[in-house]
């Protein structure tokens, strides 16, 4: 499959795609919003992914809006900005919701939208020298799409933090604050994600991880007594799965199992 502004690969049931913008530093446009909702439906209905990786070429990870699409934005109409809206927001609920895990393999800055895809991702890795921050505040602009996530991940003491002031923050400050998992030196990082994967794929059941990626998306949003009732509900239907089924006798005969 043929993309213009990212590079798709699978391997070892692993999909790496790859921003490939370095002369825009990775920026978002339209197009490549499209291009990435299409990556991540194939990455999604392919049997042979197991994970996928999110990464970027040259020295940003994403630098958020493309300058000459920022400049379209501002002739459009309000339904015409409510569409393009809707688009970035189907990426970001898609990444969020893909019945496969997704790692953020952040390599360098990662800026507004950019920073808003990291906030998606399930597991995320950067780089020390990276700075991550949503700076639409400062060109008068709201960062409405990825509040919706980061307040579930972070908390709204530290979402009003970065969302009202717009600063960017280090690496190590976001790992802290719970907007990435770990900080990775630069020549460890492509055998970090790489091996993060790969024990992904092999040391956990496919089932199990997308049902507790799902139950992790869903319990917030229900009070206790339903939360409870529904972890119940998946707790049973589970152990009825083949997989658990696999996996329980495997433990008990001591036997190893590679899924």
């Amino acid at each position: 499959m043929a993309f213009s502004f990212l590079q798709y690969e699978v391997a070892a049931r692993v999909a790496t795609i790859t921003l490939n913008r370095p002369e825009k530093r990775n920026a978002l446009n339209g197009l490549l919003v499209a291009e990435l909702r299409l990556a991540f439906k194939t990455a999604a209905a392919d049997d042979a992914v197991k994970v996928v990786i999110l990464k970027g070429n040259g020295e940003a990870f994403c630098a958020g809006a493309d300058l000459e699409y920022l400049q379209q934005l501002q002739k459009n109409t309000y339904d015409e900005n409510l569409a393009d809206s809707q688009e970035l927001m189907q990426l970001f609920q898609e990444i969020y919701q893909l019945d496969k895990i997704v790692i953020a393999q952040v390599e360098g800055h990662a800026v507004a939208g950019g920073c808003g895809l990291v906030t998606v991702c399930d597991l995320s890795y950067a780089v020390p020298e990276a700075l991550l921050g949503y700076t639409e505040v400062k060109i008068g602009f709201i960062p409405a799409l990825v509040a919706v996530f980061l307040v579930r991940k972070i908390g709204e003491g530290r979402v009003r933090e970065l969302l009202l002031t717009g600063k960017l923050v280090t690496a190590a400050k976001a790992a802290i604050d719970g907007l990435i998992t770990t900080v990775i030196p630069a020549t460890e990082i492509k055998a970090h994600v790489a091996k993060v994967a790969a024990s992904l794929c092999n040391e956990a059941s496919a089932n199990s991880l997308k049902v507790t990626k799902k139950l992790i998306g869903t319990v917030l949003d229900l009070p206790l007594e339903k939360g409870l009732a529904h972890a119940a509900a998946l707790n049973a239907a589970t152990r009825g799965h083949d997989d658990c089924k696999r996996g329980i006798a495997a433990f008990l005969n001591k036997e190893k199992l590679t899924w």
